[in-house]
């Protein structure tokens, strides 16, 4: 595993609450999350769909107003609700990629109009050599181009010309002119063939290396999210179930929703011996709060399950299960 450069929080997410109003009930999305990601390192966020994962990361970059708690930023306590300061303030210390290449791109702008955006709201240039009264646009779009291996005569183009690896690519060339300190990429592969997935995942990795990113990748592709993560959150109903050191994780995963989760996944190093869960019927997510959201399906479940929320506690070094029924016993905290 690939241990971040310097051990500092960048991220600090505290209690993080949302909640949306679904006919007549409070749907819970992400519920009291607390979760820290390291200067420099890599966290993948996992789950099912439906999961909280993307709302959780929209929560961060300020897409969603809080419910409640708290997102820390390098030491800085975001605003509940963003206005338009607080995106300009924001945009050149984080920035997202977005699932769908072709969505997310508006098909009325050259590819240079696309990337250049970010410096228009925040009016500044990708790097210090930039930095002038005339800002070059020009220069820190081929820059930024070069960066994620686009040619320079892309910059006239327009998204529909390109593949759909190369369309994201647009898109993280577009986040990376800003220079931001953090990346929330948001499935970021699962539109793309699975030929491109690769080449998108090893960009992304070289590019945290280059520039020192840190990155919260969200994904459901388990063998991707452990080639690239240095840590792993298992996400589930809108609470983080188990929060590993990324090979720790595969493993021997303790929470029973990340074991279940493992056994689900073909590309799974076959080494690796999980005895899958068996689900019972999946609860009503309106109608959860109280308990463990995944007792209805857990057949380590008892009374306590339903009736209290377990918190995430720390059972080993790098290792924190929310689960009462957790078997560590051949695995001791160790220091």
């Amino acid at each position: 595993m690939r241990e971040p450069s310097i051990k500092k929080v960048l991220l600090d997410i505290s209690g993080l609450t949302k909640q949306f109003n679904v006919g007549e009930h409070m749907l819970t999305a992400v519920d009291a999350v607390d979760l820290q990601l390291y200067d420099g390192e890599v966290l993948g966020l996992v789950g099912e769909s439906g999961s909280g994962k993307s709302t959780l990361g929209k929560l961060v970059l300020g897409l969603h107003d809080k419910t409640a708690g708290r997102v820390t930023m390098a030491d800085k306590v975001l605003p509940q609700r963003y206005k338009r300061a607080d995106f300009q303030a924001q945009a050149s210390q984080m920035q997202m990629i977005f699932q769908d290449p072709s969505a997310c791109l508006n098909p009325r702008l050259t590819v240079a109009e696309i990337i250049a955006e970010p410096l228009q709201l925040i009016n500044k240039t990708s790097t210090a050599k930039h930095s002038n009264n005339a800002i070059d646009h020009k220069t820190a779009v081929l820059d930024s181009l070069a960066r994620v291996n686009l040619p320079a005569s892309a910059m006239g183009r327009y998204p529909h010309e390109f593949s759909g690896g190369q369309r994201q690519r647009i898109g993280i060339a577009r986040a990376l002119i800003a220079e931001p300190r953090l990346l929330v990429c948001d499935e970021p592969i699962s539109a793309l063939d699975v030929s491109v997935q690769a080449q998108v995942v090893n960009l992304l990795a070289d590019l945290r290396s280059e520039m020192g990113l840190s990155l919260l990748f969200i994904a459901h592709d388990l063998s991707m999210v452990r080639y690239i993560s240095d840590r792993i959150a298992v996400m589930y109903l809108g609470q983080l179930m188990e929060v590993a050191d990324s090979e720790h994780l595969f493993q021997q995963a303790l929470h029973p929703y990340s074991q279940l989760l493992l056994a689900s996944n073909p590309n799974v190093d076959s080494t690796v011996e999980i005895s899958p869960i068996a689900s019972s019927q999946l609860g009503d997510a309106a109608e959860e709060g109280k308990g463990c959201s995944f007792a209805p399906r857990c057949e380590r479940a008892t009374g306590l399950c339903l009736q209290k929320k377990p918190e995430l506690i720390q059972q080993q070094k790098d290792r924190w299960v929310a689960c009462f029924n957790v078997d560590n016993t051949s695995n001791p905290l160790s220091d």
